[in-house]
């Protein structure tokens, strides 16, 4: 079944510093609404085809006298289906054969009715013909056009829990009162969802209705009722709202791996399940490449110290890994191994503002000004070393910086980063650099995060694997 319901509040932006009023809201709220229930996100891959989610609906069956809200991405490759059918139709070419072939052979093979989804199938054929017809994909069309994926998707998995004895209500993200601001391909959640998310849910919190929510990830509505999406990450931050708002145990995020592991296990087959990290170890992990949640999905659940577990969708008895605001017994001083490739080293040396004040504010306006991102950084009084993505267009950058320093650009680098307690970076970092010595490893720059917990360091990108599985072994093994 499907609910429609429509609730707004007052407009204000979410994600504000730790002291700021929200976070007492969200605090305050979260205790009023605190309840037995847990939260559970698949993403597109856990619900690719009929198999799948079958498999998906046996989990929330085992998990549903712990009372589980869910939340879904589309099904498999769709996102991607649905953009390719907009390029179609601004050539002029109406066609969405591939999208509606795989959801209604889905529902053939669940033995689910196609007029689960037809209503869906048939606004979005009219939207494909109105682009075909304007030849124009504004950002709003886009973020409408792309919301049909989670739409179809929640719609189906409802519709085939409800089939097999497990009552279940498919809701738009925006009919649970997760409202954003205008800011298509990459909103931002307003504070009034703290509130109405809880006041939507409250029947099904209650006990009063027992169907379980199935939940689209990564849309959301404005204030004047068009649909968003809430950028990279998005499904995550739905389901972390909801858990922080709602006082959920916990807000599960189901993968095919048994939690956060210490390295990625394609490139060290030894790499081990790591049970327990902070939030922000979490976020320094994600940051720099690791399968967790999106870092900005962890900020909900990070003011409400709402745990947050990471399961494997295939071994459902493994305990995974939860994410917590402080560990609860004795820590190991290295938590992970983590690496990011294809990035660029820039050496920047000062020449005309030598030892003048404002070098470095003078070079980072200059990132402002391009809008490029800095990934890690090391600096001195006369010199700055940073990497940025490999892909970023540097030309006007350089050419600018270039008339106050030299400028040394070195592509074909990775990062590679030590999650760990850097209280104990001299120790860390000696076991490190013996091992990669021993291994005529070069690392070319080395970082430490403030927030304490990372060591990142730059290697070339032929040795990153090399590196990774070095420093594995030299901290694991």
């Amino acid at each position: 079944m499907y609910k429609d319901t429509k609730k707004r509040g007052s407009r204000s932006r979410l994600f504000r510093s730790k002291s700021s009023p929200v976070s007492k809201l969200a605090k305050d709220c979260a205790h009023c609404y605190s309840t037995a229930m847990i939260v559970m996100k698949f993403g597109g891959s856990s619900v690719a085809n009929a198999e799948r989610i079958r498999h998906v609906a046996s989990i929330i069956k085992a998990y549903q006298k712990s009372r589980p809200v869910v939340v879904l991405s589309a099904m498999g490759d769709t996102t991607d289906h649905l953009l390719e059918a907009a390029d179609k139709a601004l050539g002029g070419v109406v066609s969405m054969e591939q999208i509606a072939s795989l959801h209604f052979e889905t529902l053939r093979e669940l033995g689910l009715p196609s007029g689960t989804i037809e209503d869906l199938i048939n606004e979005l054929t009219q939207l494909l013909t109105g682009i075909s017809m304007i030849k124009e994909l504004t950002k709003r069309t886009r973020d409408y056009l792309v919301s049909f994926g989670e739409r179809m998707s929640v719609r189906i998995a409802a519709a085939y829990l409800t089939k097999e004895g497990i009552p279940a209500l498919a809701y738009d993200a925006w009919d649970i009162g997760i409202v954003s601001d205008g800011n298509f391909m990459s909103a931002e959640l307003l504070d009034e969802v703290w509130q109405s998310i809880p006041e939507h849910l409250h029947a099904y919190a209650s006990g009063k209705d027992g169907r379980i929510p199935v939940v689209t990830g990564f849309i959301a509505k404005d204030k004047s009722g068009n649909i968003t999406t809430l950028g990279r990450g998005g499904s995550d931050l739905t389901a972390t709202i909801i858990g922080a708002a709602t006082g959920a145990e916990e807000i599960q995020t189901w993968k095919d791996v048994d939690g956060i592991m210490t390295t990625d296990p394609r490139i060290c087959p030894d790499a081990k399940p790591v049970r327990e990290v902070t939030y922000e170890e979490a976020q320094e992990l994600a940051f720099f490449g690791a399968q967790v949640l999106h870092p900005r999905s962890m900020l909900p659940c990070r003011r409400t110290a709402t745990p947050v577990r990471v399961k494997n969708s295939y071994n459902i008895e493994s305990p995974g890994s939860i994410i917590v605001e402080t560990h609860n017994g004795k820590a190991s001083p290295v938590c992970a191994i983590t690496g990011v490739k294809h990035v660029t080293l820039i050496d920047i040396a000062s020449t005309r503002m030598l030892g003048a004040v404002g070098f470095l504010a003078h070079i980072f306006n200059q990132f402002l000004k391009w809008n490029i991102s800095i990934d890690v950084i090391a600096t001195s009084e006369v010199s700055v070393s940073l990497t940025v993505n490999t892909k970023t267009d540097l030309s006007g950058l350089i050419r600018d910086l270039s008339d106050v320093a030299e400028v040394r650009t070195r592509s074909g680098k990775a990062i590679v980063s030590i999650i760990c307690d850097a209280l104990h970076s001299s120790a860390i970092l000696a076991a490190g650099f013996k091992a990669l010595s021993d291994e005529n490893i070069n690392v070319q720059m080395i970082s430490q995060g403030a927030s304490k917990v990372n060591i990142s360091m730059i290697v070339d990108d032929e040795e990153a694997d090399k590196t990774v599985r070095v420093l594995h072994k030299a901290y694991f093994a």
